[in-house]
């Protein structure tokens, strides 16, 4: 963009902290979350999940843009987040999928963005002082005034986020990936339904889901156990969402209503979390969360390479002793999977999805769909 027509922009963050850069995308005021992604590709995968519900999310890239917006890589229907924070913008993608620029989808969807500052620097301060509420605004320049408005904004400690991320509808689910065959029976029809509890669930699970055989019927988190009843599941699973999972009563109380039916059970991040919660553990607000493509996570000596996205994890002492721990965060030793001892259920802190990330973790799909073959 040239020099003279650059808008001006400010940060505000909780502590009192300010950032003064440019603005690009939508105009207005904006208050929420601000947390920070270390992913060096998927701004557009990041900024469509469910899961950034609420949020103002820092991308730690330097560069953002560059391969522009299209129709296919969306997690949803539409962007999530708040607003972006980056260092550097691109006006005029390069890319032959591109179908606007990052600029224009944020104007299409009314989401302000600011550019220019120390990303690095603002990402330390993160780190140090932890996730925290931020206001941003091309309206205004008065730090004290965004300052009100952030202290009139709730935490996000407390807030059933996912309850406004579910669907409100049921609806099944089709969109594959490249087919695993072997899971499709002789007239090429899915072998198994799962019933996918909607706490905010990505595209990309449902296409996992899908390739490895499953019809996938996705369902409000609002649900009754009869009404799941009603599709004759093979399987449940429970998906990726955004706020605290402790306040998402509601799915919990129906997930413990599902477990009684001792079917096959997997979920991933607020999945994970609330599986957790309703076999009696309970859950923390981590610092700063795991957001990126990079999260080691292991146990003794297998290690994954992970995509994660979560501000909460389950405490450790918190779980019954027919919980085993599969996994853990390598770089902060906190929960990442876990299983029952002796029923078919089991759950990972990160996406084995991975659009986008690597792939390491992707046989948990299988593992699922063999729960569902050996149970029925």
């Amino acid at each position: 963009m040239p020099q003279q027509n650059k808008q001006p922009a400010l940060l505000v963050l909780a502590d009192g902290s300010s950032y003064q850069g440019f603005s690009f995308g939508a105009k207005g005021t904006v208050v929420g979350e601000v947390v920070f992604n270390t992913g060096m590709t998927g701004y557009q995968e990041v900024m469509s999940d469910p899961s950034y519900l609420g949020q103002i999310v820092t991308f730690t890239y330097p560069e953002l843009g560059n391969t522009g917006i299209n129709n296919q890589d969306n997690e949803s229907v539409h962007p999530q987040i708040k607003a972006v924070i980056a260092r550097n913008i691109t006006y005029r993608p390069s890319n032959w999928r591109s179908q606007q620029s990052l600029p224009e989808y944020l104007q299409q969807f009314n989401i302000p963005g600011i550019y220019g500052i120390d990303t690095r620097a603002l990402t330390r301060k993160l780190r140090s002082s932890g996730a925290m509420n931020g206001a941003i605004s091309t309206e205004t320049l008065d730090t004290q005034g965004l300052l009100l408005k952030i202290q009139e904004a709730p935490d996000m400690t407390g807030l059933n986020l996912a309850k406004e991320a579910s669907t409100k509808e049921t609806y099944e689910w089709s969109e594959t990936t490249n087919h695993n065959w072997e899971f499709l029976d002789t007239v090429n029809q899915p072998k198994f339904t799962v019933v996918a509890i909607d706490f905010g669930i990505k595209r990309n699970i449902l296409r996992r889901l899908s390739s490895h055989g499953c019809r996938v019927i996705v369902v409000p988190l609002t649900s009754s156990l009869e009404e799941i009843l009603e599709h004759k599941p093979d399987g449940i699973f429970l998906s990726n969402g955004p706020g605290d999972p402790e306040a998402v009563t509601e799915g919990i109380e129906l997930t413990k209503q599902l477990l009684t039916l001792k079917k096959p059970t997997f979920g991933i991040c607020m999945g994970h979390q609330i599986l957790g919660l309703s076999l009696g553990a309970k859950t923390f607000k981590l610092k700063f969360g795991h957001r990126g493509l990079n999260q080691p996570t292991g146990l003794q000596r297998q290690v994954e390479i992970t995509s994660q996205n979560h501000g909460f994890a389950i405490e450790a002492d918190s779980l019954d002793a027919d919980i085993n721990v599969t996994h853990i965060n390598l770089n902060d030793r906190t929960i990442a999977g876990i299983e029952h001892k002796t029923l078919p259920f089991f759950s990972v802190q990160y996406h084995p999805e991975a659009s986008p990330g690597p792939h390491d973790a992707d046989y948990l799909f299988h593992k699922f769909t063999d729960l569902m073959s050996k149970n029925n």
